[in-house]
């Protein structure tokens, strides 16, 4: 018989937030960084006098940001993404759904359309360069990529001074976290 009622949905939920199977240990340090990256956001922005909205979508953003940074590093979440039968187009596909600086762009003021563009653009191009990477090359290039990516993102595009953290946060949380598998070496 399955169960079903609040604590089977909370169960649920926390699974599709962190990982299915993920110990004490992941849910607890994934939920901090949630947390704690939430409340530096939050409190830039309220530093900027963003209203209600706004506000609450920068809570969003940076919950999913820093939570899934972490969550994606735990050896729960790299199980779940990199077993058998993950092909480069499932985590391209992770990458190009995370269409944050669009919603930001949308909805948060200063946080303009070409800011969006550049983020979201050299954020899906370093995803390509490293799942065209040979495996053996995939850490250096993600690095490389990411690097890359991060100071495109600073010095290319207009971004609040308050949402600074967002393209280094979202490009860490994917083509670093995201796209590296468990490293072999350090789960011995």
């Amino acid at each position: 018989m399955r169960a079903t009622g609040p604590m089977t949905a909370v169960r649920w939920l926390d699974a599709q937030l962190v990982a299915p199977q993920a110990d004490r240990g992941e849910r607890i340090v994934c939920y901090a960084g949630a947390l704690a990256g939430t409340v530096f956001a939050v409190t830039l922005a309220l530093h900027s006098r963003y209203a209600v909205l706004p506000l609450t979508v920068v809570a969003v953003v940076a919950f999913d940001l820093f939570g899934g940074t972490v969550v994606n590093a735990t050896r729960s979440a790299k199980r779940r993404f990199h077993r058998p039968g993950r092909t480069a187009r499932h985590h391209f596909a992770f990458v190009a759904v995370h269409v944050q600086p669009f919603a930001l762009a949308l909805l948060v003021p200063g946080f303009g359309w070409a800011a969006a563009g550049v983020v979201y653009g050299v954020t899906l191009g370093g995803a390509a360069v490293v799942l065209a990477a040979p495996p053996d090359l995939r850490r250096p290039v993600a690095f490389a990529a990411a690097a890359l990516a991060i100071t495109a993102a600073s010095t290319m595009a207009e971004i609040p001074r308050e949402l600074a953290w967002f393209a280094p946060v979202l490009v860490i949380k994917l083509l670093l976290a995201h796209l590296l598998p468990e490293d072999e070496a350090a789960s011995g």
